[in-house]
């Protein structure tokens, strides 16, 4: 009892108390607490910035390759065998399909 009695009486206090114990869970025991948070905002922060530059890549790709359909009416004619397969009238058009992806 001794103890109880060189403690401030703003330390006895029930809601110090209860607003201290709900500080120190959220803080340190709760699922979404404070140090998992940030190390997992910090994962999702680095992935984004990943994804973000693999895009950006993407789409400076893709223009130049649209500059190059705009320009190019050969580039227009490689770019429709490739992609949609299409073919003149008088070609014949194998497509051959590697073993792996054969079902």
């Amino acid at each position: 009892m001794r103890l109880l009695d060189h403690l401030p009486a703003w330390l006895k206090n029930k809601y110090f108390i209860t607003i201290a114990a709900f500080a120190v869970w959220m803080l340190f025991f709760d699922d979404r607490d404070l140090f998992v948070t940030m190390v997992k905002q910090r994962r999702e922060l680095a992935a984004l910035q990943t994804s973000k530059t693999y895009y950006e890549q993407q789409i400076t790709s893709t223009k130049k390759e649209l500059d190059q359909l705009k320009i190019n009416a050969l580039t227009i004619e490689k770019y429709a065998r490739e992609k949609y397969l299409m073919k003149r009238d008088n070609e014949d058009l194998f497509i051959v399909v590697p073993a792996k992806e054969a079902k």
